[in-house]
């Protein structure tokens, strides 16, 4: 077993902690946290299959973004409302059956798979590829996205700025 090997199983153990501790725990501000820590994990095993735009694009938008605005959406409904808020564990039989059903299912697909192997070659950097991609011949359909997302932020800020009136 080589370095990198190690690292990878060291990355995805401490991902899958985090993501346990994120579904087990009671307290929102700890699901928060193990929300956070299971984001840099899949970024970093990212990092380690040479998809640098991807783990930059998980950082930037999941780590940066979505994260950022659950928690300052939990402490500010927290102060308004003036509950404590708590997470219940509800129907934990059913969940573990269906969980040990699914995981029997992939390690049986898993292990009667024939998966080829590559050899590894230098990482080189995807981001070049991607924005040329993005310029050429993808052009149409980012630019639809572009304005997709526009469309979507300026309803946004119609549906919030209709109960200021």
């Amino acid at each position: 077993m080589t370095g990198f090997d190690v690292m990878f199983y060291v990355i995805a153990a401490l991902t899958l902690a985090s993501a346990a501790l994120m579904v087990f725990s009671k307290n929102i501000i700890y699901n928060a946290a193990g929300l956070l820590f299971a984001f840099f994990g899949v970024a970093g095993i990212y990092v380690m299959l040479g998809a640098d735009f991807i783990a930059a694009t998980q950082l930037l938008i999941y780590v940066g973004g979505i994260l950022v605005l659950l928690l300052f959406g939990v402490m500010l409904s927290q102060r308004f409302s003036g509950t404590e808020m708590r997470t219940g564990t509800l129907q934990v039989l059913p969940a573990t059956l269906v969980c040990a059903g699914v995981a029997a299912i992939l390690l049986r697909m898993i292990w009667q798979t024939p998966w080829p192997k590559a050899e590894l070659g230098a990482p080189a950097p995807t981001t070049k590829t991607i924005g040329t991609l993005f310029m050429t011949d993808y052009l149409i359909p980012f630019e639809i996205v572009s304005v997709l997302l526009l469309a979507a932020l300026v309803g946004a800020a119609f549906i919030g700025r209709r109960d200021a009136r």
